[in-house]
């Protein structure tokens, strides 16, 4: 199902990596960055992904903790997200996420449309992750478990 009705999924995906990114128990996870990257990018559905000059968002200081780390997309669909998520080799590296990253008692994951050719910004994202964890999923903010549909546009 792909929205085609103006709007775009947005993702917002936030991790404390358990020492600093640049820590030898870190290095697989890090090691794999450009490969998941490029498999993003080159993915059905694929729109847009944060990025700084180095390729990716590791380095973009989203929080004061400089062990917090963003990732950001944008996907024609929930399908589409969810083929690369779950069903690509993206998935080595979330049967991995323990090994780099800490539990967090918030959410880690908000997904939201977003209007067809606009972006999130990292303030959006922290604000959408903040709506879910005061409200649970709703038509603002939701999770792969508890989804919404696209707004509906008027003819």
């Amino acid at each position: 199902m792909v929205t085609g009705h103006g709007f775009h999924l947005a993702q917002v995906n936030i991790g404390r990596l358990k020492a600093p990114i640049d820590d030898p128990r870190i290095a697989d996870f890090v090691a794999q960055l450009d490969e998941i990257n490029a498999l993003a990018e080159a993915s059905r559905g694929f729109v847009w992904r944060l990025k700084d000059d180095s390729g990716n968002a590791t380095a973009i200081p989203a929080f004061e903790d400089p062990q917090m780390i963003i990732n950001m997309s944008v996907w024609e669909s929930l399908e589409a997200l969810r083929e690369y998520t779950y069903r690509s080799d993206h998935t080595r590296v979330l049967t991995r996420r323990r090994d780099w990253f800490e539990k967090l008692d918030l959410p880690h994951l908000a997904l939201w449309w977003i209007p067809t050719g606009t972006l999130p910004t990292v303030e959006e994202a922290k604000e959408r992750l903040a709506l879910l964890a005061a409200h649970g999923p709703t038509a603002e903010a939701f999770t792969f478990r508890e989804r919404f549909p696209a707004p509906a546009v008027a003819a």
